[in-house]
């Protein structure tokens, strides 16, 4: 129910979707932001860095964005990938964004997200680069946002579709799942569970 009145409110009646945002990322601050100070990454996929979006340069996750397939977005579309929108993630307290930088060539191999919500629960995603899928970035990715979730103390959500197998698969092979709904074209509404 949360999950369908948010999306609406995005997609609808974005004036309203800000000022909440806005106000959650406050109250999403004074709740978890001593929780966050201490936290920090234990397992992470050898061979890459995870860095918050808040330290990469806007135009680089535009191009990120930019350079995914057009199917990519058929099942990812959590936000809008503009300049203005990145900017605006990346001052918001309350979404917890990263990315995956590949040691070699510093290129983003991933992007991965909670956005939190003050009273406890975040909703996770994650898209792995279109040259890095199939390595298990995305199984590494969702584990990462378990650790950070699971340790500021949220209940974790999630949509993902049977139709994207390796989304699907990902969301399976990285936690324990619960089945809050089946939504129409084949989506499931997931509760991650602690391990």
């Amino acid at each position: 129910m949360i999950y369908t009145i948010a999306h609406y409110l995005r997609d609808k009646m974005g004036w309203l979707w800000k000022i909440i945002e806005s106000v959650n990322s406050q109250l999403f601050s004074i709740r978890y932001g001593k929780k966050l100070k201490d936290f920090s990454f234990v397992e992470k996929p050898n061979g890459y860095d995870v860095i918050p979006i808040k330290e990469i340069p806007t135009e680089k996750l535009v191009s990120f964005f930019c350079n995914q397939p057009k199917e990519t977005f058929m099942y990812f579309n959590p936000h809008a990938f503009d300049a203005k929108s990145i900017k605006n993630l990346q001052q918001n307290r309350s979404f917890l964004a990263y990315v995956l930088l590949d040691n070699v060539n510093r290129q983003i191999a991933g992007y991965f997200f909670n956005r939190c919500f003050f009273h406890g629960q975040g909703f996770r995603g994650r898209m792995v680069d279109v040259n890095y899928r199939g390595k298990g970035l995305g199984t590494a990715m969702n584990k990462m946002l378990n650790e950070v979730g699971f340790g500021i103390g949220l209940r974790l959500f999630e949509t993902v579709s049977k139709n994207n197998v390796a989304s699907y698969r990902s969301a399976l092979s990285a936690s324990k799942v619960r089945v809050v709904e089946e939504m129409q074209d084949n989506v499931l509404y997931l509760e991650i569970l602690p391990s």
